[in-house]
């Protein structure tokens, strides 16, 4: 059991039943006779829906311990996405919610940490950044506005705003969160200069 004034980001919690993930956490003390009050914002493991509920600061929680096991992912029919431990050869199908927009940027032979409560997966430990080819987008330009923005299509089917600078064929970095371009990729030409 955990006090809700112990809470971190990144532990996993049952409440009211259902197993949440702590994304953020704030702690106001209260003043005089007034107790003090913890904010949190939770995301349920299952759904994926977030939630930010205040609680007391000695309120108790259920801490859940979780198995992580490194996956390779396989291949994805429809919404389920099939993975494979690479020890024992089993796999497992998991749903596109679990992975969210991560699952855009599988490929084929990738490995991912994923998560799992009694035997059941509940999320994948996706990176943060993640590397695609800019299929289609207008030509690029220079000379104008760095804070200028256009539509782009990556090679897997993800259209985001990229700035006006990136030509199609290029490779862009994209957060894997929220699905906002980052920066462009270096090459290794580049690197080497």
């Amino acid at each position: 059991m955990t006090i809700a004034s112990e809470l971190r980001a990144g532990m996993v919690i049952r409440v009211e039943g259902q197993i949440y993930r702590v994304l953020e956490v704030e702690s106001k003390s209260g003043a005089a006779q007034l107790g003090g009050v913890v904010k949190t914002r939770l995301s349920n493991v299952r759904s994926g829906r977030q939630w930010e509920p205040h609680f007391r600061p000695q309120e108790r929680f259920e801490e859940l311990e979780l198995e992580r096991h490194m996956m390779e992912f396989l291949f994805a029919a429809g919404d389920t996405y099939t993975f494979m431990r690479p020890d024992t050869f089993e796999q497992i199908e998991i749903p596109g919610a679990i992975l969210g927009l991560g699952a855009t940027f599988l490929q084929p032979g990738m490995e991912l940490p994923i998560e799992f409560f009694e035997g059941e997966p509940i999320s994948a430990v996706m990176p943060d950044v993640a590397e695609s080819r800019v299929t289609s987008t207008a030509p690029a330009t220079r000379g104008q506005q760095d804070s200028a923005w256009k539509e782009a299509r990556l090679e897997n089917g993800l259209s985001i705003r990229v700035p006006l600078f990136i030509a199609p064929g290029e490779v862009v970095r994209v957060d894997v969160k929220t699905g906002h371009y980052v920066e462009r990729a270096r090459t290794e030409h580049r690197r080497s200069a």
